[in-house]
């Protein structure tokens, strides 16, 4: 692995050293401390994902502009909703990073501003098909992808169809996405696909959740903490588990022989792609220009392309310096890659019956 030592004696590896060769536009900037005394209060995930944009997006920020970055963590994109509910008319954030059926719930509520875009210049270069979203509330961030993860002692060849999760021979050995993550609800969008039926309907959604009901007894557990779910595959003790995203096992996926996983977009149904989102609560409490700084940040080609190493997120900027590896993983999703296997939610569909769903799965699945 390469390594390159920074002016500040800091070592770096693979995408980040590469990140910092290619400064975002922003770091090259010769006042570093242009926004210094400002603070920017960012709310993401608490899991490893969320971890990548503290370490990679959060702290060079503040190294090249001398802004402060707070970050609060949480776990779930319906944990951030109900948050930014809570707090009314006084929020503590000024960028939140979500899910985008989160971004359009939330522009519904009247909680969100919408960002100027004349201050996001980096914007110009993103796919137009992702730039925006939420009725303009919504800037887009990366493509979260997810599809299955299973066990490379079971499966020697990649499984074909979320069928295998009702296969018997799994029973016991099956891990499913948590009730409150979006990836729950397209484990329900992908067994009506499955069933060939339409979840938009009545009795598509319900022969879904009946078909749901029978993986009760065949769960040994949920996936609320991916590093347990790492761990259970490393044992041998899971098969097979979805919809999930590859994002969380980004070393796993690169050593199966040590780790016992792997992940497929393969699928007889397709996979799910899903439009990541940083919103700016109407009542933030940042500066305008440190916080649409920050967005435009993100948004950088080498941050987009050090976010989709790290992570296995797709960039949504075509312009994103990838590494070798990273142009060559499968599960990467570049924007271009999305063709008709890819199921991209009508998310003001998915808004709607997200709680309904959210309880639905749980009682189902209990």
């Amino acid at each position: 692995m390469s390594m390159k030592l920074t002016r500040r004696g800091v070592l770096m590896t693979g995408a980040a050293a590469a990140a910092t060769l290619a400064m975002p536009a922003i770091a090259r900037a010769s006042d570093t401390n242009k926004f210094a005394g400002k603070t920017v209060r960012v709310l993401t995930w608490s899991d490893n994902t969320g971890q990548a944009v503290l370490d990679h997006i959060a702290k060079p920020f503040e190294a090249a502009t001398g802004a402060r970055v707070i970050a609060d963590r949480t776990g779930s994109t319906s944990e951030m909703v109900a948050k930014l509910r809570a707090s009314g008319d006084s929020s503590s954030y000024d960028i939140i990073t979500l899910a985008g059926v989160g971004a359009v719930e939330l522009a519904g509520d009247g909680l969100l501003a919408k960002p100027d875009l004349n201050q996001l210049p980096n914007l110009a270069d993103v796919d137009p098909r992702f730039r925006t979203g939420a009725d303009g509330h919504g800037i887009g961030y990366l493509l979260w992808t997810g599809g299955l993860i299973y066990n490379t002692n079971t499966f020697k060849t990649p499984p074909k169809s979320y069928a295998e999760m009702w296969d018997g021979a799994n029973a016991g050995r099956l891990f499913m996405p948590p009730s409150t993550w979006t990836d729950a609800l397209d484990t329900i969008w992908a067994t009506g696909k499955m069933l060939g039926v339409d979840v938009a309907t009545p009795e598509g959604e319900k022969a879904a959740f009946d078909k749901l009901a029978e993986l009760r007894s065949n769960i040994l557990t949920f996936g609320e903490n991916p590093a347990q779910i790492s761990e259970l595959f490393r044992s041998d003790a899971l098969d097979i588990g979805g919809v999930y995203a590859p994002a969380f096992y980004a070393k796993e996926l690169a050593d199966p022989a040590k780790s016992n996983m792997g992940a497929t977009y393969d699928l007889e149904e397709g996979f799910f792609a899903d439009l990541m989102y940083t919103i700016m609560p109407k009542s933030k409490p940042g500066d305008d220009d440190v916080v649409h700084a920050f967005m435009n940040y993100t948004l950088d080609p080498a941050i987009q392309g050090v976010m989709a190493e790290a992570v296995l997120n797709g960039p949504v900027n075509p312009k994103a310096i990838l590494s070798d590896a990273a142009k060559e993983s499968p599960f990467i999703v570049k924007p271009e890659l999305l063709g008709e296997r890819a199921i991209v939610h009508d998310k003001s569909f998915i808004a709607d019956v997200r709680e309904d769903w959210i309880k639905r799965y749980t009682q189902t699945l209990s």
